[in-house]
């Protein structure tokens, strides 16, 4: 996945600016380039876990849809723990299709951007893959 500077630094702001709590969103691209960050509210107000409101995800996904690109990646914030799914994080990939971005806080001097694929259905030890992420100008 390649993503510009500017939104992996949205996605960093967006993920300090919700501590103590995880973060959430959506990323819109196309062949395997983001193009725009949608921030969505966590409804869980959580910093274990995170939930998109079901109508909130939705109008994001239509305003995708109609700008013409895909859905390329759900985002969301671990504010302690290294940018790797979690057991929740995998009961709750819904969108195996989907890329999983993880924003890890544990070092808040230095935040680290990660992605998946996530397979919920697969084995145990097939369920996670990671996919490069290629921060670009």
């Amino acid at each position: 996945m390649r993503l510009s500077r500017e939104l992996a630094e949205q996605l960093v702001v967006h993920a300090h600016r919700d501590l103590p709590n995880e973060c959430c969103g959506m990323i819109a691209g196309r062949d395997g380039a983001a193009t725009r960050v949608y921030e969505a509210a966590n409804t869980e107000g959580s910093p274990f876990m995170y939930v998109m409101d079901p109508q909130e995800q939705l109008r994001i996904m239509d305003e995708i849809d109609e700008a013409g690109h895909d859905l390329v990646a759900i985002y969301h914030s671990h504010t302690r723990s290294a940018a790797y799914p979690s057991r929740t994080d995998v009961e709750l990939a819904f969108f195996p299709g989907t890329l999983y971005l993880i924003v890890s806080l544990a070092n808040r001097d230095a935040p680290e951007i990660r992605a998946f694929h996530i397979d919920r259905a697969a084995p145990a030890e097939e369920a996670i893959s990671e996919e490069a992420v290629e921060i670009v100008a």
